[in-house]
């Protein structure tokens, strides 16, 4: 039976309790996700007219700072993904608490200094400082974490945490539209500032590294259940993680970030504005609020966990596509209400289009992991995140474009309907990658050398001087390397150390090179024998990665490479 999951040096264990612990993550990145998408995304259409027409900008020059966001994000997205597979999590979020905090509260003090105009500081503050600041307490941060803390629940647990995106839209424009109506758009900005201070600081406190750090596993189970049939979904998940470079050879990795890509041009407008698209039609400010956040965002928190809920119980990209469907047809519904100045028809269309954007988070998120795998989710996750990203930048910028050209967001509207069609369809064509083989591996004994199979070329081992072995003969056949692939090459007699052996394709794991650890698949680390050699990539002309230098196994309940 395997022992329990160890720890890392460097984490201290958290106390054990009936109360598994990644639940209080839940709570954290709920928190973390309403204070980084309500000063992002949802006061934008607050803040839209009175600056607009206090500063004398244009819609569209307002809009471009959720342009130059979108790169910014796309850039620090890369980097923040490794951090958080380091178990940095708790770090990131009280820096970008301080970053973001301080953006927000210089924004309200905008204004002209010579050649550095009010508009190039809200360039720099919106586009920049917010985004670098709400990136590190973003669902890049927890909600990857939460992906390692939850496996069979991860659907359920993400669809929770997520609530906080769309409970930024509920809970914020409605007061804030009257701070700024009351007191000025400089006072709204100083609100936000000191919100996001007073919750995200206790907040962060609580945020943790992987479960594995702490003596835990993921879901809460024991190291009973992990060596037993009941642990087998958490196993594999942990086995079949693909790295950021196994990942970027698989077509589902640009199917996943091209569907959500233009989902994000749609969502991101909608966001922006869609207040300012009924106080058009006629409108009144605060009664475009409360439509906003009553039946659009409202439905969108609360149908999160209903999505997530499904997640682990129906295929993933099957609710993406009908998420898609859902807010493509409510944007008809949406323009028929704003033609008519109909509040019911509004407030059906917007129903619709939250309830299918709703989903689209902890869809997309539940993907990500089920598809690729807990341990390396936050690499993967940010090398996807700047195509995605730059794709929804398109949104935020051409629907006000096409306004100040046309007068009205009526044609936009459509366009956006049509790419979530498009997007519904691409998401079905999206089929799950799988890695070619795994090595298993028992402590004290070597991983029997793989036969090759279509498409795996053997590479040469690594020359090591071993003592005279026995050769073996027609009497004595090569046994199987893998079960149901044929016989494999001749192994050699055992040695007082594992047998180098190495072959291409997406296989094996990599030992825990600082430690000088190997971690076989019941989850109990073994000290490498000196000498050795740590396995070394090596490129193959059909683009597989061969690890040469020894076998190593999968690990199971044990911390990703630290």
């Amino acid at each position: 039976m395997a022992a329990a999951a160890p720890t890392t040096p460097a984490s201290r264990p958290v106390k054990s309790s009936w109360f598994f612990y990644g639940y209080y993550l839940v709570a954290v990145a709920l928190v973390a996700q309403f204070v980084s998408s309500g000063t992002q995304t949802y006061v934008t259409g607050v803040f839209l007219k009175p600056m607009t027409v206090d500063l004398e900008w244009t819609r569209s020059e307002f809009g471009w700072a959720q342009t130059v966001s979108r790169f910014a994000m796309a850039l620090i997205g890369f980097f923040v993904g490794a951090h958080v597979d380091k178990g940095r999590a708790r770090g990131m979020m009280v820096i970008g608490c301080t970053i973001l905090g301080a953006g927000l509260m210089l924004t309200s003090v905008i204004q002209d200094v010579g050649w550095f105009t009010a508009y190039y500081q809200w360039l720099l503050l919106r586009g920049v400082f917010f985004t670098v600041g709400a990136a590190l307490i973003s669902n890049l941060v927890v909600n990857v974490t939460l992906s390692k803390w939850f496996v069979e629940k991860r659907g359920r647990m993400v669809g929770i945490s997520s609530m906080g995106v769309s409970l930024g839209g509920v809970l914020l424009p409605t007061p804030m539209t009257w701070v700024v109506e009351e007191f000025g758009w400089r006072v709204g900005w100083q609100v936000l500032a000191l919100m996001a201070w007073l919750l995200i600081y206790p907040m962060s406190m609580l945020m943790r590294g992987e479960p594995e750090q702490y003596g835990l596993n993921p879901d809460g189970r024991s190291a009973e259940d992990m060596a037993s049939s009941r642990g087998a979904t958490v196993r594999a998940d942990f086995d079949n993680s693909l790295t950021r470079a196994q990942a970027l050879r698989t077509p589902a990795l640009y199917m996943i970030v091209l569907a959500f890509g233009l989902s994000g041009i749609g969502l991101g407008a909608m966001i922006q504005q869609t207040i300012p698209f009924m106080t058009d039609a006629g409108v009144s400010d605060l009664t475009a609020a409360f439509l906003f956040s009553t039946f659009q965002s409202l439905p969108a928190a609360f149908c999160k966990p209903i999505w997530g809920y499904f997640l682990d119980k129906v295929s993933p990209k099957i609710l993406a596509a009908g998420s898609f469907l859902v807010a493509a047809v409510g944007m008809p519904v949406v323009i028929a209400g704003g033609a008519s100045g109909s509040i019911p028809v509004l407030a059906a269309g917007l129903f619709l289009v939250g309830f299918g954007l709703g989903g689209q988070i902890p869809i997309q998120e539940t993907i990500w992991a089920s598809y690729f795998g807990r341990r390396y989710l936050g690499q993967v996750r940010s090398v996807a995140m700047p195509i995605s990203l730059l794709l929804g930048a398109l949104g935020p910028q051409a629907v006000p474009y096409y306004f100040d050209r046309v007068g009205n967001y009526n044609g936009a509207f459509i366009g956006l309907g049509v790419l979530w069609t498009l997007a519904a369809a691409m998401v079905l064509l999206i089929r799950r990658p799988h890695l070619r083989a795994s090595l298993p591996t028992r402590p004290g004994t070597a991983a029997p050398p793989p036969a090759p199979a279509a498409g795996l070329v053997p590479a040469a081992p690594t020359a090591t001087p071993v003592a005279a072995a026995p050769v073996a003969t027609a009497e004595a056949p090569a046994a199987s390397g893998v079960a149901g692939i044929g016989a494999g090459p001749t192994p050699r007699a055992p040695t007082p150390r594992p047998t180098a052996s190495a072959w291409t394709g997406l296989t094996s794991e990599p030992r825990d090179e600082q430690l000088g650890f190997a971690r076989p698949s019941n989850g109990v680390r073994r000290a490498v024998p000196a000498g050795d050699a740590m396995p070394t990539p090596t490129r193959r002309p059909r683009g597989g990665y061969g690890l040469e230098g020894g076998a190593s196994g999968s690990p199971t309940g044990s911390p990703s490479g630290r």
